[in-house]
């Protein structure tokens, strides 16, 4: 019942306009994807928000909708973050506790080098939890799964290569791009 309420209260605060939204900067996105993904916070939405966006080059926040009066969130809360993370368009929704996150859906983040690895690796697992294969929970319970560039094209390799690398991946918490190339190349 509380969805169906934040459902309604999110409808029609949209449809008549009675969100207060913040622009973050003069530009707008460009062109709004059909499809963007939507993530269910139970509270500090747009603290994530800006903390991913310290993390990742090319991010920014787009807008964040606030609730109104008589909404199901205190006034001024952020109700709506919308976010460009790294090119990717995102919404963050701050819809309390009736769900919760979890790794069934996950950023993936290819990076660069090792150094990059290392980097998000530690600011993200800071107050998280670190998992296997390369993945880890942050302290708001968004999965992320952070990776070399060269993964895609790893596991796209001859049977042989791909199933070595894979053998390697699969011992490892956060992934190790020398022992993954080493794996590979057999």
């Amino acid at each position: 019942m509380k969805l169906l309420a934040l459902a309604l209260a999110l409808a029609g605060a949209l449809s008549a306009g009675c969100v207060s939204s913040t622009p973050r900067n003069e530009t707008p996105m460009v062109t709004m994807n059909k499809v963007v993904p939507c993530l269910w916070f139970q509270h500090d939405a747009e603290a994530a928000a800006k903390r991913y966006c310290e993390l990742v080059p090319g991010s920014r926040i787009v807008s964040v909708a606030r609730y109104g009066p008589g909404m199901p969130m205190p006034e001024g809360t952020e109700m709506l973050v919308q976010l460009e993370l790294g090119g990717t368009q995102l919404t963050f929704l701050n819809g309390g506790p009736q769900f919760k996150l979890n790794e069934a859906a996950s950023l993936f983040v290819r990076c660069e080098d090792q150094a990059e690895i290392d980097r998000l690796w530690s600011a993200l697992g800071n107050g998280g939890r670190e998992m296997a294969c390369g993945w880890l929970e942050d302290r708001w319970g968004v999965s992320w799964q952070i990776v070399p560039r060269q993964l895609d094209e790893w596991m796209a390799g001859p049977p042989e290569k791909a199933g070595r690398t894979m053998m390697a991946l699969l011992g490892m918490v956060k992934l190790d791009i020398a022992t993954l190339q080493k794996a590979y190349d057999g």
